[in-house]
């Protein structure tokens, strides 16, 4: 999967946006359909499964001979510009792809027509980090589609010549490869890092929030509130602080965004990222360097919990516009798209499904097997209205920057870090 991080929805535009999508309930009625079917698909559809979009077409043309469906793909850089433009309007798509952290402040104004939660299959075992995004005020707003995890990625040959056996199955293990690493290869190098998790990387960070009961965000009394500062949060963010302090060299004032790149250098050991980008650090179009194909492996990476460290799940979701005059046959066709059979298309391509049930069907030894066994502890970032201000405002960064920089105490930076959140995140 080619999947990369998308682009973060600009706050007061999409809002405006959102107003005149809501404002207009004139073109929601027929559900008879138009003798046309719109569907705006994100390009990882069209690179790596165009066979199921085709295959359900034929399913939706044989069950419904008098409509045709139209599959426009969009890049996540512009995706939710051209949702808005066209919101905004009366020429809508029928079925629109967002991202599962891109969903709430479209259902907060009304911009989705509420679906049917039991016409879907596997709906009772929809994976939380996308349904918990598609869920407001008792009523489900899309349909969870596809997901995918982080988990630890290593080389295999660096490992073997550690004298490492085995991928680690517990945290116990892991500090154990990262020991023998460091040891082997960081006293001859000094810029190798036996663990690759720069300062800013926030999906990294937050894993380890969760993984010792803390929250990000919680809502009391109809607001939120930023949780940073309790001691669990406290105690998380301590344990990555822990590991990078001892295994990580580089740069800690930066994000993840040249991953690939930075392993394909050939000076890390493992890194915690998604599985594609293994393929990436030996791709010269990533900056990766094609002598490493074939050198790494994948596992679960395990927190100092117990467990698999929980990963964020980044996913899917698809959604019926309120002003589709065809939302009955867009459940119709998102139906078949998400149904046991697509799911089982999407696992051939690397990629998880959207529910717990289906998630035993991925091989335990490709792969996908640990972000399979990683997601059932998968989170989703806090589904607050203005949450997406705070990303824009890059407060999570600026707070992992102070903590992994030494500039300010976990304490310090996370009650800094609430304060500001607590200023933005109830802003709509």
């Amino acid at each position: 999967m080619t999947r990369r991080l998308r682009g973060v929805v600009a706050a007061a535009s999409t809002l405006a946006v959102l107003a005149a999508a809501a404002g207009c309930s004139s073109d929601s009625g027929s559900s008879k359909g138009s003798g046309k079917l719109t569907v705006w698909l994100t390009v990882d559809a069209q690179e790596s499964w165009p066979d199921l979009v085709e295959s359900v077409n034929t399913r939706f043309k044989q069950a419904h001979p008098g409509t045709d469906v139209s599959v426009e793909y969009q890049q996540w850089t512009t995706k939710n510009l051209k949702v808005d433009a066209a919101l905004a309007g009366h020429d809508v798509p029928d079925v629109i792809e967002m991202g599962n952290s891109e969903t709430v402040n479209y259902i907060v104004n009304d911009a989705f027509a509420p679906v049917d939660p039991s016409k879907f299959d596997h709906a009772g075992e929809w994976l939380s980090a996308l349904r918990e995004p598609c869920e407001y005020n008792g009523k489900t707003y899309c349909v969870p589609y596809y997901v995918g995890a982080r988990v630890g990625i290593y080389r295999t040959d660096l490992f073997q010549q550690a004298g490492v056996a085995k991928a680690p199955d517990t945290y116990p293990e892991l500090i154990a490869a990262l020991d023998a690493l460091k040891a082997k290869f960081g006293a001859e190098d000094k810029a190798f890092s036996a663990l690759y998790m720069p300062g800013r990387y926030w999906y990294a960070a937050l894993a380890f929030v969760k993984d010792t009961g803390g929250e990000i965000a919680v809502k009391k009394d109809g607001k939120w509130q930023s949780a940073f500062s309790g001691p669990k949060s406290v105690e998380g963010l301590k344990a990555w602080k822990a590991l990078i302090d001892s295994y990580y060299v580089g740069d800690r004032s930066k994000d993840n965004g040249d991953e690939p790149a930075v392993v394909g250098q050939g000076k890390v050991g493992a890194f915690y990222g998604n599985t594609w980008e293994a393929d990436a650090a030996a791709d010269p179009q990533s900056g990766g360097n094609p002598e490493l194909k074939g050198k790494f492996g994948s596992f679960a990476f395990p927190g100092p919990s117990g467990g698999p460290l929980p990963p964020f799940l980044g996913g899917s979701e698809l959604a019926v516009p309120a002003k589709s005059r065809n939302k009955d046959l867009a459940q119709e066709w998102i139906k078949l798209f998400t149904d046991r059979t697509s799911q089982q298309r999407l696992i051939k391509a690397n990629t998880l499904p959207n529910n717990t049930a289906q998630l035993g069907e991925v091989d335990a030894k490709g792969v996908n097997g640990p972000a399979a066994k990683a997601a059932t502890r998968g989170w989703v970032t806090p589904q607050a209205p203005g949450w997406v201000a705070v990303e824009k405002a890059n407060i999570l960064q600026e707070m992992l920057e102070d903590i992994a920089t030494g500039k300010h105490s976990v304490e310090d930076a996370t009650k800094t870090a609430d304060g500001r959140i607590d200023a933005v995140i109830n802003k709509n």
